[in-house]
């Protein structure tokens, strides 16, 4: 069963990673749904997103490097979890993807460096990828039959009877 559930979750991260990059030519009710959602998660600057046949893609450029990490954490993700979970828990993994994010965002921020759409794409990789770890490895708990039974709750009558 988690076999199935890890594989939906792929592929609705490639589902939405193709909506993002095919936005500026699907359909024009369909783009309206993509453009529309991509509103609801990103500031959608134009100078800040990439663009395709002259046209805006859904979300930003960082926005799209981190669901396409995110594809990337979730298509590996019940090979690499064991290896990054032994050396860094998931806390740790998702603290060590958010730093190129962090370090980009926060130069920008500070009027230290201007990064490219580029820059932008390739530091939200990791955050992405830290959190397709982290969703795969909680899919694979789900259902999970290994799991001690839950002892059963001993009665407990009043000590003095009312």
């Amino acid at each position: 069963m988690r076999d199935v559930i890890a594989a939906i979750v792929a592929l609705v991260s490639l589902a939405w990673l193709l909506a993002i990059v095919a936005s500026p030519v699907l359909p024009a009710p369909l783009a309206a749904a993509v453009y529309l959602i991509g509103s609801h998660i990103c500031h959608q600057h134009p100078d800040r997103s990439f663009h395709l046949f002259g046209a805006q893609l859904a979300v930003c450029a960082r926005c799209t490097g981190i669901y396409a990490g995110a594809l990337v954490g979730a298509a590996m993700g019940p090979w690499v979890w064991p290896q990054a979970a032994l050396a860094v828990g998931a806390r740790g993994l998702l603290i060590a993807g958010a730093m190129p994010t962090a370090v980009t965002w926060s130069s920008e921020w500070a009027g230290v460096w201007a990064w490219s759409n580029v820059g932008r794409a390739v530091a939200g990789l990791p955050l992405g990828i830290a959190v397709g770890l982290v969703v795969m490895r909680t899919v694979a708990t789900v259902h999970y039959v290994g799991c001690a039974p839950r002892p059963p709750i001993a009665s407990n009558p009043p000590s003095i009877p009312i």
